[in-house]
Order: structure tokens, then sequence, then C-alpha cells
């Protein structure tokens, strides 16, 4: 489950997602949270540990374990939170969270992703709006999904049509040297994935999606979105 922020416009944190999170979490006691993508990881952690306690879930902070592999091996679960993408990647290609949190979802666990823990579910983080303020070992991330997710997509509503336009015209330049479809989740939007072969759009909001030589077209909530996941990724494959 791939959220694009922690808030809905008007709600606090997660609350427009928790029916959504009480089924992903249905048979999960432990959750493991990985907040190194923010600047303050305990107060992250603890504000999701109090949120996620209506749920009937011990969220555990990896940034506390003693050894994050293993606090990992013995979690029902995955939460990894937002901030920075480039500071988040770089973390956990050093602490080999990376690729034990691929082998653990591709074998079924549930994960959830918001903001840049969304970023991290895609082939690459190529299509964050954030400063790579570190310098990550590359780009590669989870490639849970098979395409690209931008977070934070501006509404034009609240945000205004330049910021639309700025977002669109990034987007544009992206696919103009990778051959990848990007979602664009607006904030109170989610993307959910079951069992690697259904995908469909959640939340309070909609989101865009691109694709190279088509324009852009919007999706809303219950939007079947499957055929993404057949998606054949082209990366660095300009346009002629």
């Amino acid at each position: 489950m791939l959220l694009s922020n922690s808030f809905s416009p008007g709600r606090g944190a997660l609350q427009h997602a928790m029916q959504a999170l009480a089924r992903l979490f249905a048979d999960c006691r432990d959750v493991l949270f990985v907040p190194y993508a923010s600047s303050n990881p305990d107060a992250y952690t603890e504000a999701m540990r109090e949120i996620l306690a209506a749920l009937d879930v011990q969220v555990t902070g990896a940034h506390r374990t003693e050894d994050p592999m293993d606090a990992l091996a013995k979690a029902d679960a995955v939460f990894v939170g937002g901030g920075n993408a480039f500071r988040l990647l770089r973390a956990v290609q050093r602490n080999g969270l990376l690729a034990a949190i691929r082998k653990r979802v591709q074998a079924g666990m549930p994960y959830l992703g918001v903001s840049a823990g969304a970023n991290l579910a895609c082939p690459t983080i190529r299509t964050t709006n954030d400063m790579p303020i570190v310098q990550p070992m590359s780009l590669s991330a989870l490639g849970l999904i098979s395409f690209q997710i931008n977070p934070h997509y501006p509404d034009a509503h609240r945000e205004g049509v330049s910021a639309v336009q700025a977002r669109d015209q990034r987007l544009s330049e992206f696919l103009e040297e990778n051959d990848v479809p990007v979602l664009g989740l607006c904030e109170g939007s989610w993307l959910h994935v079951r069992r690697g072969m259904h995908a469909h759009l959640g939340g309070t909001t909609s989101a865009r999606l691109f694709t190279r030589g088509r324009g852009p077209r919007n999706v809303h909530p219950g939007d079947d979105l499957t055929d993404l996941l057949h998606t054949q990724p082209g990366y660095d494959a300009p346009t002629p």
C-alpha cells in the first residue's frame, strides 16, 4: 500500500486511510517502522506508534534496534515513512535492509510506504520531489512495482494551475529520458497492490497517470490500475 502522504486535507495523520490500514494489518501484530527518511526519527516513530495503536499493532523503530535485519525477520509487516528519499535510500543500502525488505515483501509480507516510502517501492527513486541532500550508492530502489510513483502531485483546486503545470513539465522531462509510466498521487490518495496481481487507486482524492507518447490522464479512487503491474520499464532510453 503506497500513500502519497500521511495527511488528507482537513484530517489528521493517516486518518483518511485507517480502514484500509486495518485491512492491510489485519493479521499483523508487530510492525517494523523505517523512519530513516526523517530528520527526527524518534518523534516520527512515536507519532506512528500512537496512531497505529488503534489498530492493535505494536510499532518498533528500525533505527532503535540493535540489529535491523533481525528486527525485520521478526516483524509481521514493514512501514517505510516519509521524508527525504535520498537519505532513506542511502540508509537502507548501507544497513542491508533494501535487499532484505524486497525479499520479505516478495514473499508476502505487507508493505506500507508513505511519500518517500512509496518512492522506495519503485524500481528507482528518480521521480521523487526531494533534493539529493546525500549520495546513495545508486538510485535503484526496491522494485516492488515495475513503474514509478510521484507523491504529492498537486491539486489544481488547492495549489493552483501553475503548480500542476510545473510538475507536469518535470514529469514530461523524465519521460523524455525514460520509458516507464509515472503515477502522480495527489495528497490523500494511495495505490493498493494485492499479491502483486491486482492494483487499484484508493483514497479521498485522485491521481494522474503519465505515459510516454500519450497525454496524461486522470484516475480516481476505485479505478483498476492492474495493467501497470505488467510494465516493462526502460530507463535511460531517450526518445529519438
